[in-house]
C-alpha cells in the first residue's frame, strides 16, 4: 500500500526545503541589513555637518560679523 521509499523521499523533500528557508531566511537577514547600513549611510551625509565653532554654514564660519 505505502513504498516506505516514498516516505523518505518526502522526508529529504522536508529536510531539502528546511535547509532551503534557512538559506533563504539567512540571505533576507544580510540583505536587510545590508539595507539599513546604506541608509544611515545616505543620511550622515544628506545631514549638514557642523564646523568646529558650532555654525552650520561654511561660509561664514570663523569669519566676525560685519
Amino acid at each position: 500500500m505505502t513504498d516506505p521509499n516514498d516516505k523518505n523521499a518526502r522526508q529529504d523533500s522536508k529536510q531539502g526545503r528546511a535547509s532551503r528557508d534557512d538559506r533563504l531566511k539567512s540571505a533576507l537577514r544580510e540583505n536587510l541589513k545590508r539595507r539599513k547600513l546604506q541608509a544611515r549611510e545616505r543620511a550622515a551625509i544628506s545631514e549638514p555637518s557642523q564646523n568646529d565653532d558650532g555654525s552650520l554654514n561654511e561660509e561664514t564660519a570663523g569669519k566676525s560679523g560685519d
